[in-house]
């Protein structure tokens, strides 16, 4: 557990001791009072509303101080207070002075999809020979980042950081705090594309990991034309040290010469070791491109492919990741609802589609959200992955998937295609009135739509 004195982060956030004798011992640090536990450092952050006027509920859960940028009139008599011009800056270089001061290895994560997922991954890999720490959850902004930093044991020894956006410069901002030794980028597809506008945005957003490189190596896939222009160009050349690709083709430095799906696993080999094969806990052939960029990453920090694929083959995916669930009425659900994409739909529906599977095949979809002006155009596309003649009932949910259901209709018989775009308890009653035994539930969405709650009530645990 990480323990500091106030006067030691009041030094490394530049603030001032109020009400403190600067020995006061600190062990962890909170912004959010529902989650405050004895010990730690209270951040107000001023956002929607001012973190200030929950102090007394920090006080009563335990806190042993807090940082203040308000008017010290407000402040309550007698409590330990390090006051700064801004809570939240002083946040992230709390997290700057606390990265530094333990300095392990870093490995930035980014990317449109599978950036979770290869997190998970990355960690399992470098556990082979490393004490590590990664990001909990989706604590992958300029708050969660700093929040998971600070989360870290003294002893860690490569800490993988996800890196999350929705807009141009958040990256640059996460990747100057943590300053990676290791960079990864998943893939480019169209996530926050409502925001950014077009891919080539997208891709040069999240190069921005490279930005906060004192050298180190970046990962990429190179079968994505608009990152290896970008790379080639020369825009990471005064950052990076050294470049390593994954990808479909025999130009990446590591690729797949063999990918076998199964219900629950997937199987691959790749053109390093093309005798052994890996089994990942985890479907989806699109999971070996996540597999190999870790396997990269292992190499880097000296790792051996050997040790990286027994890590891979007893990896643990944060929840609601492709998750299999026991369902009622005896059915299986596979639980995707916590993030979704155009590609990733289309790459989750391709391998259920394609599975072998003792019942009936039943999928849900819910809308894909952050897409702005071509909401229409990639909502119709997922038409292109749905193979009526594999599926005995497709279950559309939301606004934006109305335009998939409209196109559809042409060739799908109306009692297997029904969409809803009203309440979700409409959704669940109709599934549970239709839901039998040995059925599998494909429900895939963004987390907005709300499909989790649909899950939670249709799953036995």
């Amino acid at each position: 557990m990480p323990r500091w004195t106030i006067k030691e982060i009041t030094e490394a956030v530049n603030g001032k001791m109020i009400s403190a004798t600067g020995d006061e011992s600190i062990t962890g640090v909170s912004f959010d009072t529902r989650l405050l536990k004895k010990g730690d450092l209270f951040i107000p952050l001023t956002a929607e509303r001012n973190g200030h006027e929950f102090i007394q509920s920090a006080i009563d859960k335990g806190a042993a101080a807090a940082l203040w940028s308000d008017n010290l009139t407000s402040a309550p008599a007698d409590f330990p207070l390090i006051k700064v011009t801004d809570t939240e800056k002083a946040f992230q270089d709390f997290a700057r002075y606390y990265l530094k001061k333990v300095g392990p290895k870093v490995v930035g994560v980014t990317g449109s999809n599978g950036k979770t997922t290869t997190k998970d991954m990355v960690a399992a890999v470098a556990s082979a020979r490393y004490r590590t720490h990664k990001t909990e959850g989706n604590f992958n902004n300029h708050l969660g980042m700093p929040h998971t930093i600070l989360r870290m044991p003294a002893d860690t020894e490569v800490l993988i950081l996800e890196m999350g956006m929705s807009e141009s410069g958040e990256i640059h901002l996460l990747s100057n705090m943590a300053e990676p030794d290791v960079a990864i980028i998943t893939m480019i597809g169209e996530s926050h594309i409502e925001f950014l506008g077009s891919r080539e945005a997208i891709s040069q957003a999240k190069l921005e990991i490279v930005d906060g490189m004192k050298g180190g190596t970046l990962i990429y896939p190179v079968d994505e034309p608009l990152l290896r222009e970008k790379v080639k160009g020369g825009y990471v050349q005064d950052t990076v040290k050294r470049i390593l690709t994954f990808g479909h083709s025999e130009e990446a430095d590591i690729y797949a010469v063999k990918t076998e799906p199964e219900v629950r696993h997937t199987l691959f080999a790749t053109n390093a070791m093309p005798n052994t094969e890996c089994r990942l806990p985890i479907p989806g052939i699109y999971n070996v491109q996540n597999a190999l960029s870790a396997i990269l990453a292992g190499e880097v920090l000296g790792v051996t492919q050997e040790e990286a694929f027994e890590q891979l083959e007893n990896f643990q995916l944060t929840k609601n990741r492709l998750e299999w669930k026991e369902g009622i009425n005896g059915t299986t659900i596979l639980n995707d609802a916590y993030n979704a994409s155009p590609s990733s739909m289309k790459a989750v529906l391709n391998y259920f589609q394609n599975i072998d599977l003792p019942g009936r095949r039943i999928i849900v979809l819910g809308d894909v959200l952050e897409l702005g002006d071509q909401s229409r155009e990639m909502h119709e596309s997922l038409s292109e992955a749905v193979h009526p003649d594999k599926i005995d009932l497709l279950v559309l949910f939301g606004k934006e998937m109305k335009l998939l259901d409209n196109k559809l209709k042409p060739k799908m018989a109306e009692s297997r295609l029904v969409h809803f775009s009203g309440e979700k308890a409409e959704l669940t009653d109709f599934l549970r009135t239709r839901l039998k035994e040995d059925d599998t539930i494909l429900v895939k969405s963004s987390l907005s739509t709300g499909l989790l709650e649909v899950v939670s009530e249709l799953s036995l645990d």
